[in-house]
């Protein structure tokens, strides 16, 4: 299933002398960052690859799509390599389309991603109130935060956010099985003319459709 409807969002370091540290700078640097794109960015389209690591160590092939969103809460998320599977919102239902399977999964959004790692990237809520939040070293270029839900039921161990210029780069999911999912975005264009039938959805004739 997509990382897209897992749960992530952001939060603050506040104790006084923690923000004196420099590992807390970064921290700020990351947060203000974050802060900004779900501030200024109200929609926009990508790219993304989407891998997995077991607890053993054995890697998924990876996955490889395209991603777009308008807040809030309406999104698409299309892989189409190496198998086509569809994640649509919007904004009030969800939709998951597996051709293969010739299944669609129904959802409401606010079950699907209210608490989840997806709010940070679509929603528009206080992301603060649903994870404890701690700085993490920068590396590869990026600003790095770790978010840890605060309901032991999220599904996730945690999640950690890399940032660049104001936009996320990387994602990488801690589930609550030891396995890694590992989300790297880019071509991101902020602000788009998005066509009101962007996340529109319609299951195919003939398939499963099943609410949950």
């Amino acid at each position: 299933m997509s990382v897209a409807c897992r749960t992530w969002a952001v939060g603050v370091a506040t104790a006084a002398l923690l923000a004196m540290s420099p590992m807390a700078a970064m921290a700020a640097d990351a947060q203000t960052q974050l802060k900004a794109f779900v501030a200024n960015v109200n929609s926009a389209t990508g790219k993304f690859t989407q891998s997995t690591t077991g607890a053993q160590g054995a890697t998924q092939r990876a996955q490889r799509g395209d991603f777009a969103f308008q807040r809030p809460g309406k999104f698409k998320w299309a892989v189409n390599q190496p198998y086509e599977q569809l994640v649509v919102s919007d904004g009030q239902r969800l939709f998951q389309y597996d051709p293969d399977l010739a299944q669609v999964t129904v959802r409401q959004v606010d079950q699907a991603i209210g608490a989840s790692p997806a709010a940070i990237l679509f929603g528009s809520g206080d992301l603060e109130q649903a994870f404890n939040v701690s700085p993490l070293p920068a590396r590869d270029g990026l600003e790095w935060l770790r978010a840890k839900p605060r309901s032991a039921d999220a599904g996730f161990a945690q999640v950690d956010i890399g940032l660049r210029n104001n936009l996320p780069a990387r994602v990488e999911l801690l589930d609550s099985f030891g396995q890694t999912t590992r989300v790297e975005l880019s071509d991101i264009q902020a602000n788009p003319s998005l066509p009101a039938t962007e996340f529109s959805f319609t299951p195919p004739s003939g398939v499963d459709v099943v609410n949950m």
